[in-house]
């Protein structure tokens, strides 16, 4: 068992019974679907293709369905052969790239958020992760360039941006006040949260006035920065730098964000940049692992 969980190490987070489960029916995947929620964050089933006959296929999947029952398109046809570690490897990578090409496409159509497709539309086309994270990329680019400006001597170019933010947040309780599915209602609600700090954030750095791109009110920020070359997104914190995983986690809420947290942030990530660990300590429900898995779910 030891030499299989080293090939595929979330394997770790299998109990003993339910790994000799898998490797008995690795043959057979729809028997081993069960378990996948032990070695992944949202994924929960994979839907598997009807072949030409009309039967349903048992080895071939077009799409990944998460626990809370969002679905999310595989780039191509996933075939599972061989071993059950070895394919669920490939799922692995599989997974990553799906949300690579999505992440990619959404971010080249928000170009035209001020244009043709304004956010509060453009959002309904993504799952929710890429929609938080590809807003999250676009706050770090504008709030950036505004602060840039600002140095170079336009005095009410970060107001004019806090104004934007404004105008896209009110879009967005529009929606909610409206008639939604349930899972379109917790995305947006998802991205309200995000988006109240983001705004948050920028009022501050007029109030304060921030000096420039490199004062500390703007390092501290959680920092999203897009590599098109790579399709790879630098996450940035003071100076901790790390690629974001395309670990793929579901529909799920997020935490509202406050000085507490933007704290433990940072304690957390220099922490892991000094190879250390971090445990955040107070009363029972306080909110410390929820504010840790917050962290890992940006």
């Amino acid at each position: 068992l030891d030499i299989k969980k080293k090939i595929f190490p979330r394997f770790y987070f299998v109990s003993s019974v339910a790994l000799l489960d898998m490797l008995a029916n690795g043959t057979n995947p729809p028997k081993i679907m069960c378990y996948l929620g032990d070695c992944y964050d949202a994924l929960a089933n994979l839907r598997f293709v009807r072949t030409e006959a009309g039967e349903q296929s048992t080895k071939m999947a077009d799409s990944m369905i998460a626990k809370d029952g969002e679905e999310v398109a595989l780039s191509s046809i996933f075939v599972m052969e061989g071993e059950v570690e070895a394919y669920l490897n490939r799922l692995t990578v599989a997974m990553q790239l799906s949300l690579k090409i999505i992440l990619s496409d959404a971010i080249e159509k928000a170009v035209n958020w001020e244009v043709e497709t304004p956010r509060h539309e453009w959002l309904f086309s993504y799952p929710a992760q890429l929609c938080i994270t590809g807003t999250q990329i676009y706050w770090t680019d504008e709030t950036q360039l505004a602060l840039e400006e600002y140095e170079a001597g336009q005095e009410d170019v970060v107001k004019r941006y806090l104004q934007v933010c404004n105008t896209r947040l009110s879009s967005l309780i529009g929606l909610v006040l409206g008639e939604l599915v349930d899972a379109d209602r917790t995305k947006i609600i998802s991205l309200i949260t995000m988006d109240v700090h983001s705004r948050d954030v920028v009022d501050r750095m007029v109030s304060q006035k921030v000096e420039g791109p490199s004062a500390f009110a703007w390092q501290q920020q959680l920092r999203f920065e897009w590599d098109q070359a790579s399709m790879d997104v630098d996450v940035k914190i003071c100076d901790f730098a790390c690629k974001y995983f395309y670990e793929w986690v579901g529909n799920t809420g997020r935490l509202v964000i406050t000085p507490l947290t933007d704290r433990c942030y940072i304690t957390l990530t220099m922490g892991l940049k000094l190879f250390l660990g971090g445990a955040p300590a107070g009363p029972a429900g306080t909110g410390k692992t929820e504010t840790t898995k917050d962290l890992a779910r940006a």
